[in-house]
């Protein structure tokens, strides 16, 4: 019997990227021998981070629909239309077992095509609604792996799995190791420390709020790790001159993320799939402020999913310049309501959802 080949597709953010590169990483660690071929966006992010990772990644033209600039959308459907044309090329070259789809640009034409060329697939749904390209392709999904209850709103019921979403492997092992986590940040023990990530690009609004409350924060004697992000990193970099030796340590991206999940009191965090999962398994406390540019308002509709079950807090983008720095500081320094938050958030964690996913993926092909 021939080893596995496994096309996975999909990008755009780290709250895709890793999820596919779990998946990917269970697949290896159980059939050493399997071939994994990644096709992205030829000028997202996942072009550099799943090669990082090790695995070998083709790009596709593909590019995401203007809705403000209906004219525009020309050159969107002539890229949609090479990209068709060259997933088809892929995968008749590449004959795969099966094609998984992670969400972002890329997984549309290739999970597409693959269904086409009588390929299976398999689609990974990372949030409580969702979107237009995998409602499309999931008319022709073998399975819809999801991690919320109730989708069947959007998907047959009868291919829905019930998985959660994949996180990186090594988060857990760090919960334990605080001080250690602290020291690698430069901070001191026996404070309160605020993790602050607004995604790998970063998020405006809360990077400005920050920006407008920090003196604050640090008067009321607490410390920060703060992800700026790509985007926002050299207006923080200005920013912070005026700040040195305080502390509060910041960056652009966060190479060891379980050191800062660990050293965290309290995270402030947009409301992507992802980092909802990643908050779940390790029961911290959130204040979640939804981004509000992403396809059908998403982002709110995964934070209410946790609001509503009393597990995190959730301040709007409209809000947040106004109130977030005032709303962590109260909550910080309430044990009670941290620890409740912890409690709740621990309840809606799946563990092991990349093995369920691969379990899946492995009981396709065998029954093909």
């Amino acid at each position: 019997m021939r080893p596995y080949r496994i096309i996975i597709s999909g990008g755009g953010t780290g709250g895709h990227i890793f999820p596919a590169i779990s998946i990917a990483n269970t697949i290896k660690k159980r059939f050493p021998d399997a071939e994994i071929l990644f096709v992205g966006a030829e000028d997202r992010m996942e072009m550099e981070r799943v090669p990082a990772a090790g695995y070998t990644i083709v790009g596709l033209p593909v590019s995401g629909f203007d809705r403000a600039h209906l004219f525009r959308n020309v050159k969107v459907l002539a890229k949609l239309a090479k990209s068709l044309r060259m997933a088809r090329k892929i995968i008749r070259e590449f004959n795969p077992d099966i094609a998984v789809g992670v969400g972002g640009y890329a997984s549309g034409p290739t999970l597409w095509m693959a269904s086409s060329l009588g390929v299976p697939t398999v689609i990974q749904e990372q949030n409580s609604y969702a979107g237009v390209t995998n409602k499309l392709l999931a008319k022709r999904a073998t399975k819809i792996c999801v991690a919320y209850q109730e989708m069947e709103r959007f998907f047959p019921a009868d291919r829905i799995v019930l998985t959660g979403n994949p996180v990186q492997l090594d988060l857990e092992a760090a919960v334990a190791k605080k001080e250690e986590a602290l020291a690698f940040f430069g901070l001191a023990s026996g404070k309160k420390t605020v993790l602050v990530v607004g995604g790998s690009l970063g998020a405006r609004t809360i990077n400005r709020s920050i920006e407008k409350g920090l003196a604050v924060l640090l008067q009321e004697g607490i410390q920060l790790i703060w992800q700026t992000g790509r985007y926002y990193y050299s207006e923080a970099q200005k920013y912070m001159e005026s700040y040195k030796g305080l502390p509060v340590w910041y960056s652009d991206f966060i190479s060891r993320m379980d050191y800062a999940y660990a050293a965290a009191d309290l995270v402030i965090s947009r409301a992507g799939a992802s980092s909802i999962s990643e908050l779940c398994i390790l029961a911290k406390p959130v204040i979640l402020v939804p981004s509000p540019n992403v396809s059908e308002d998403h982002q709110t509709k995964n934070a209410l999913a946790l609001v509503n079950k009393e597990a995190a807090v959730m301040v709007t983008d409209g809000e947040a310049e106004g109130k977030l720095v005032s709303q962590a500081i109260e909550l910080v320094k309430d044990d009670a309501r941290l620890s409740v938050l912890s409690k709740n958030i621990a309840t809606l964690a799946f563990r092991g959802s990349a093995e369920v996913i691969v379990d899946e993926i492995v009981k396709i092909i065998d029954k093909k």
